[in-house]
This record gives C-alpha cells, sequence and structure tokens, in this order.
C-alpha cells in the first residue's frame, strides 16, 4: 500500500479537476474584476504569451486559445484574487480615484515573490510535488491529460476566460489538494495522525494579531502578507484572546468597495461589516459618512453605487460548508454567513486545543475550506496556528521512511 501511494503522479491529483480560467498579464484590474465576480473560485490564474496565437481563420483568439506555441512562451505568472484588489485599493492614492486605479494592468497586483506558482508535468511525482510546496509553492499548473478531440474543439466554443494551448487545458493543484488525497490513504501513515498537534511539534507562534477596537486599516500590510502566507489576521481583545478573524477567505468572497470599509472601520466592526448577510446599514452610514470627511470622492462614488445596485448578496450555500467551530467561550461576537454568490462558510474563527490530534485538526481545516486552523486554550487564549504546510512536513519525513 505504501509503495502505491508513493508511485502516484499529479495525474492521479488532477482527475475531476476543473480547467483553470485565465487572464493575460496585459488585462486591467476591471476586466479581472469581472472574471473574479463570475468564478466558482476565488483565484483566476494570470498568463504571459510572447508569441501570437492564430485562429483557424488566421486572427488572434481572444478566447485563450494558442495552436502555434512554445511551452516556454506561455506561461502562468501567478494568481489574482479579490484581496489583492481590495488591498491595492486601499492605497491612499486608488481611494481618491479608484475608476483610475482599474484601469492599470493586473500585473500590478501579482507579488514579487517568485515560486509561488510553478508548471510541472503530469509525470510529477507526490514527492516531488509536496517537497514543492514545502519549498513555497502555493499552486502547482498541472496540464490536464486528456486532449480535446478535434471534432469537439471544432465546435465548441471556448470561455473567454478558459487557457487552451494546442487542444490542452491546465488546471492547478493547491496544498489543500494534496492534504485531501494524503487523508484519503491517512492509515498508511499510522500511529502518527492520531497523535496530538502538541506533541508533533506544529503549533506555529509566528502569528499576525490585531486588537479588536485597532483601526482596520492598520491589518492591510498584515492582510497581503496572509494571503502569501495562506492564514489569517487573528483578532484579539486585550487580555490576547482570539476573538476572530480578518480571513483572506471572507475577504475574497466580498466585492472591491470593502476596501472602503478597511480603510475606515475598526477591525471590530469590519467583521461584523464582512460577515452578515449584507453589510449592517449602520456601518454602511458610517463608511460612507467617513469617506466624505476624508474627501474620498472617488471611492464613495463607487460604494453608493455597489450599496444602491445590491453589491452584496446572501449566499445559498450548503450547511456544511458554512458551518464552523464557535469559539468556547460565551460572549463572543456570532456573526451569519457572508455575503457572496460563491460557496463561503460562517466567518467564526476555526479553532482547536493543543491536544487535538493531527487527523482531527486536519479534517476540520479541510471541511471547512481554510489552509490553517487557529489552537487556543479553553480559556480562549492565542497559541498559535497550525497550517497545510506544517502538515505536510509531518507527512513527508514519515515518506522518507518508508520510501
Amino acid at each position: 500500500m505504501a509503495v502505491r501511494l508513493l508511485s502516484h503522479e499529479l495525474s492521479d491529483l488532477c482527475l475531476g479537476k476543473p480547467a483553470l480560467r485565465s487572464l493575460s498579464v496585459t488585462s486591467t484590474i476591471a476586466e479581472a474584476l469581472e472574471v473574479l465576480k463570475t468564478s466558482d473560485d476565488n483565484f483566476v490564474s494570470v498568463w504571459s504569451c510572447d508569441h501570437k496565437a492564430k485562429t483557424s481563420s488566421g486572427f488572434e483568439s481572444a478566447a485563450g486559445f494558442c495552436d502555434n506555441y512554445d511551452d516556454d512562451d506561455c506561461r502562468c505568472v501567478g494568481k489574482v484574487c479579490m484581496v489583492d484588489v481590495i488591498c491595492y485599493l486601499c492605497k491612499d492614492e486608488n481611494l481618491v480615484s479608484p475608476s483610475v486605479a482599474l484601469k492599470e494592468p493586473v500585473s500590478v497586483l501579482l507579488p514579487k515573490i517568485p515560486g509561488l506558482v510553478l508548471h510541472v508535468e503530469p509525470s510529477c511525482s507526490l514527492l516531488k510535488a509536496i517537497d514543492l510546496i514545502l519549498e513555497g509553492a502555493q499552486n502547482l499548473v498541472v496540464p490536464i491529460k486528456t486532449k480535446l478531440s478535434n471534432k469537439r474543439k471544432q465546435h465548441q466554443k471556448p470561455s473567454p476566460t478558459v487557457t487552451v494551448h494546442k487542444g490542452r487545458e491546465f488546471c492547478w493543484l493547491t496544498q489543500e489538494d494534496v492534504i485531501r488525497f494524503l487523508l484519503s490513504s491517512i492509515g498508511l501513515f499510522s500511529p502518527v495522525p492520531a497523535i496530538s498537534i502538541d506533541t508533533l511539534g506544529i503549533i506555529s507562534s509566528e502569528i499576525l494579531t490585531i486588537e479588536y477596537h485597532s483601526p482596520a486599516s492598520a491589518a492591510i500590510g498584515a492582510i497581503s502578507r496572509t494571503l502569501v502566507d495562506q492564514t489569517s489576521v487573528a483578532v484579539v481583545d486585550s487580555e490576547g484572546c482570539l476573538i476572530g478573524e480578518i480571513s483572506p477567505f471572507t475577504l475574497a468572497c466580498c466585492d472591491e468597495t470593502v476596501a472602503a470599509a478597511v480603510k475606515t472601520l475598526s477591525s471590530g466592526d469590519l467583521m461584523a461589516y464582512i460577515d452578515c448577510g449584507g453589510p449592517p446599514e449602520d456601518l454602511v452610514r458610517v463608511v460612507s459618512s467617513r469617506l466624505k470627511e476624508r474627501n474620498l470622492n472617488g471611492m464613495l462614488e463607487h460604494f453608493s453605487m455597489s450599496m444602491s445596485c445590491g453589491g452584496f448578496s446572501s449566499s445559498s450555500s450548503d450547511e456544511e460548508s458554512m458551518a464552523a467551530s464557535p469559539l468556547p467561550r460565551s460572549g463572543r461576537y456570532s456573526r451569519s454567513m457572508s455575503y457572496s454568490a460563491r460557496m463561503v462558510r460562517r466567518a467564526e474563527a476555526i479553532v482547536c486545543h493543543p491536544k487535538s490530534s493531527l487527523v482531527a485538526v486536519m479534517i476540520q481545516a479541510i471541511s471547512h475550506r481554510v489552509n490553517y486552523v487557529w489552537v487556543i486554550e479553553d480559556d480562549c487564549s492565542l497559541v498559535g496556528i497550525v497550517t497545510f504546510s506544517d502538515m505536510l512536513k509531518v507527512f513527508r519525513e514519515h515518506l522518507e521512511t518508508i520510501a
């Protein structure tokens, strides 16, 4: 059984994965917003293609079909999500005139960190994929092995945002995909999965926090960092107890006008703003008033238009995807579902105890679609965080012993 696990290639993990939706690196941020708002995925891939892709009629393809290409010419160079746009619009100069800021190329949103997105072959081994992730890769771009038939290609209208080269589509794999795959063979790692995360030594104390009453704008840099680290910003009280979080996952299910709330509200109020079925009317008035006081008329106009158009809609997701572990102390701030047309979860911080087993924490994270779980004591004092990356290190070491 162990040998079979080690023999798996990434193509085995790609079964059923959807083809990537994509943007050209020269697309505008406004165009990226349109794709993000209609996508089932929180992220959209960004591609750089130096050649001119031609359709059968000889015209350049606008749909991402590249029939004549060199692999080295066409590469996924990164990914963007709504959080990138929100943090970008939080800059003072962009708040003054968001309409101008949104005309900039999407490339300005890409983090200047190499290796976050990597191309790999379908034959890449599971062990190699884990090593790449532990070295910092967030997404592994993999060609989907099944080629489109010529007949299908002739009659199928391609999506304007799906990347297809030489009849081949691409998908990508994440830390979550690998963890899910390992969980399906969890018995091979016995007794490690039953050991507590405290005993395994995988609780990290390197966390980003902000006090409940502090301005949310003070967390903008931390939000950008947690997006790269695939974690979250903990919101704590004056005693260091966990109240909630400002999560990139939750923000990714909002729209770009949340930048106005980030710049004008406290951290506690921001949690209430983004975690309801729609932002509370009193907080909407506060945001509008403070934008006006600061003469941020460009964002005020954009914000008011979004509110009047009903830019925040409740999700109709299933209960399982929205349930979360409430904090085990009465008096904590209760919040309902985030506003989104896509699958989201309730935004209470997902928590565990230092004595929780590794497999229990894995299941918690996977069921709530997050890459981490906060670790707290019985009194809600924050101990640290456990991430998928921490878990993968444990499994990688165990795989060494059976290789």
